[in-house]
């Protein structure tokens, strides 16, 4: 008898621990194992928005040299080699402009020349000028003597008036002749200052245009314009290229950044200037958006960052290295761990958990970033919801848990 009221105490038992388990299923609309669910608790603090996306590493300064005329490249340096700004790396082998600069040099040895003798034929001519107004001016004071020595021989009874009157006459010439021979002068030097001046003037023009000529046989001669790395032989070893044909580029080791393709969703949300973190095999390092592209190519949008105080060291170009764009942090937000769950309910609705069970509510979220969404509204702090995917609840209100 013992037995069966032991029997019956244990049923006793049992039943008072099955009934709110049934009661609790039967006031579900459907269950589910716990063990597969991903659950993560609301909790306060500072959101981060950011994505984190493949970069590469790319030269900041990375010019091009380019034929400045038709000719025959030569070129001097190899890929790779490493050059200083000034370095001769190839060099334009074009007879047509070499001749003609030594063309124009020989005319303007001959202008120069024609300078020179007419400078000295406007100092011959104005010393001749200069002659015959002195000759003039004699000729006058001969003049003025014959009429003051006239006039006293008239006074003395000793010459008729009629001389002194031809003396008067002859001094008047003399002045006429003495004003003439001024502006004779004058009109002479100022002919031959404009012809010197013109001549001077084409003279100028030729040295221009033989000092361009010089330039451009110079620039024949391909020099780097910053110190770096010779990066692409564009051009063959003695080919002939056009003018304004590319032939090789120079990269500049010293100023490198990273080219970051940013999924299209986010291009709304880039700007210069944002921060950045660069993962490299040595540790993280600091930079920021330098530039950012003004159009989408295939759903993506290409950025440029660059380093902060520091960079990884040994960086080579094109090298891949992840990076992580900080777009906005929002401080004391309610915020839960992003999952699935936000593309399952359209981030409107969340299941959440207490005493093994989980009930639907409404919730309405805010930003988002790689690892956490915000949550606006429909939780609290401390509340446990499903981050994994709810497709298998089927909408269900209340869900029981099992372990």
């Amino acid at each position: 008898m013992f037995v069966w009221v032991g029997i019956g105490a244990a049923a006793v038992v049992g039943l008072a621990l099955l009934v709110p388990t049934v009661a609790r299923l039967f006031s579900a609309d459907s269950a589910a194992s716990i063990s597969r669910l991903r659950i993560a608790e609301v909790t306060r603090g500072t959101l981060t928005r950011d994505v984190s996306v493949q970069g590469r590493i790319v030269a900041a300064v990375s010019p091009t040299l380019y034929a400045r005329t038709a000719g025959t490249v030569n070129l001097i340096a190899q890929a790779g080699d490493q050059v200083k700004k000034g370095d001769v790396l190839a060099e334009i082998d074009s007879p047509e402009l070499s001749n003609r600069l030594q063309q124009e040099q020989a005319t303007l040895q001959s202008l120069d020349l024609d300078v020179q003798r007419a400078s000295l034929d406007h100092r011959k001519q104005a010393l001749a000028a200069k002659k015959l107004l002195d000759q003039a001016k004699i000729d006058r004071q001969t003049a003025a003597r014959d009429v003051e020595r006239t006039e006293k021989a008239w006074k003395a009874g000793a010459m008729p008036e009629l001389d002194v009157l031809r003396g008067k006459d002859a001094l008047a010439k003399a002045d006429i002749d003495v004003a003439n021979a001024e502006q004779d002068m004058k009109l002479d030097i100022e002919t031959l200052d404009f012809d010197l001046k013109s001549k001077r003037l084409a003279l100028d023009r030729q040295r221009l245009l033989t000092v361009d000529l010089q330039r451009q046989v110079d620039e024949l001669k391909m020099r780097s314009p910053v110190d770096g790395q010779v990066g692409q032989l564009i051009a063959q070893q003695r080919a002939n290229v056009a003018a304004s044909a590319p032939i090789l580029t120079v990269v500049d080791l010293t100023a490198l950044e990273v080219e970051v393709q940013v999924p299209e969703v986010f291009a709304h949300d880039l700007a210069i200037g944002m921060p950045a973190e660069i993962q490299d095999n040595s540790g993280k390092y600091t930079g920021e958006i330098r530039a950012v592209s003004p159009e989408v190519i295939d759903g993506q949008v290409t950025g440029r960052i660059r380093f902060g105080d520091s960079k990884p060291a040994g960086l080579r170009q094109n090298q891949r290295l992840t990076t992580r764009i900080l777009m906005d942090s929002r401080p004391d937000v309610l915020m839960v761990e992003r999952g699935p769950f936000l593309d399952a309910g359209a981030g409107r609705v969340a299941y959440r958990v207490r005493d093994d069970m989980a009930e639907r509510v409404a919730i309405q979220v805010g930003a988002t970033s790689l690892n956490a969404v915000e949550i606006v509204s429909g939780l609290a702090q401390g509340d446990r919801i499903v981050i994994s995917g709810t497709d298998q609840f089927n909408g269900a209100q209340r869900i029981a848990l099992s372990r």
